[in-house]
């Protein structure tokens, strides 16, 4: 900061210093003796503004040494900037230096979120790719392989590589709309058995080709909830039953509820879940080692499932056994403000 910007930020000082010195003087020229009058209000005006002046030269070359550090620091490309503020020479600048800090580190913590983001967002897009792949590559060997096929068996297998394809496509929309959400749901009464019926026809299919049988209790149950967001979460978690269940397996769909919340229970008699893994079955790109070598897992329909249904105001909870069960529960709570969704 050069001496004049300084003087300039010290306008207000020096109108008051004017001020103060015009009504001393009059008070002299008016109460005084009018022969030494004019030398003493001289005299007194130059040795005032010596001393003002001084002191302002003096603060000046004081502060001279923190706008210099800080002018270093605003024009350096150094990430640390934190480490290089100079010293709070006074309590303004310390609330200011205080400030700045807290901006810094809110700037820094929002960054460093969006590069988690954008780095998730990669890892899910290259390992979308990966996936999608699969159906495709396994269309094109059904087309080379197809002299020996019938029309209905190629048609049938064709159909079965383009519900995954959908599916990863569905999941990659949703993914994709997560940030967005709150621009794109509707809550109302909602029909629960209508919706775990639409899911369960989309993948009437599989549950067919792998003998499934299937249960629910015929009580109507109505929640508070999205039809759209909530059927995709049944859709994941169903879908993950199905994976992971063997043939002529059972999946099973309950109604519970107490003064608090309402609970809607599918339990499967599949594989299970080992102990150590439970606890981890709801992070983004987590298979486990059961998803690696039982079944192809991308580790993200459960993950969608649990955030889309956080952002419902809902909660999924998971019980298993392994060899012997999986328990999975959604929570919805009877009492809540959906403003602050």
């Amino acid at each position: 900061m050069s001496f004049f910007k300084y003087m300039k930020d010290k306008r207000y000082f020096w109108a008051f210093y004017f001020i103060i010195m015009t009504f001393v003087s009059l008070i002299m020229f008016l109460g005084g003796n009018h022969q030494e009058i004019g030398s003493n209000i001289l005299y007194i005006n130059i040795s005032c503004f010596f001393f003002a002046l001084l002191y302002t030269t003096i603060s000046y070359f004081y502060r001279k040494k923190f706008f210099q550090q800080l002018t270093e620091i605003i024009e350096s490309q150094h990430e640390e900037i934190l480490a290089m503020l100079p010293k709070a020479q006074n309590y303004q600048q310390k609330q200011f230096l205080d400030l700045f800090k807290k901006i810094y580190q809110n700037y820094t913590n929002e960054l460093q979120t969006l590069y988690d983001e954008k780095r998730e967002h990669q890892e899910f897009i290259i390992s979308w790719i990966h996936e999608v792949k699969i159906p495709i590559a396994a269309s094109r060997l059904l087309i080379e392989n197809s002299d020996d096929m019938s029309t209905e068996l190629l048609a049938d297998k064709f159909e079965d590589e383009l519900n995954k394809i959908d599916n990863y496509i569905e999941q990659a929309l949703y993914y994709s709309r997560i940030d967005s959400f709150s621009k794109d749901y509707f809550i109302t009464e909602v029909h629960v058995n209508q919706i775990i019926k639409n899911s369960v026809k989309k993948y009437a299919k599989l549950f067919i080709s792998k003998g499934i049988h299937f249960y629910m209790e015929t009580k109507e149950q109505f929640v508070q909830s999205d039809s759209k967001w909530l059927g995709f979460v049944i859709d994941q978690i169903i879908a993950n039953s199905l994976k992971y269940t063997d043939e002529n397996g059972k999946i099973a769909i309950q109604f519970d509820e107490d003064s608090k919340e309402k609970r809607l229970i599918i339990e499967d008699n599949g594989i299970g879940i080992k102990p150590e893994d439970i606890n981890r079955v709801f992070e983004r790109g987590f298979t486990g080692s059961i998803g690696r070598s039982y079944a192809k897992s991308t580790g993200i329909g459960l993950y969608l499932a649990k955030q889309l249904a956080k952002k419902l105001g809902h909660d999924i909870t998971i019980e298993s056994e392994e060899h012997k069960f999986t328990k999975v529960i959604i929570h919805f709570p009877k009492m809540r403000n959906y403003y602050n969704l």
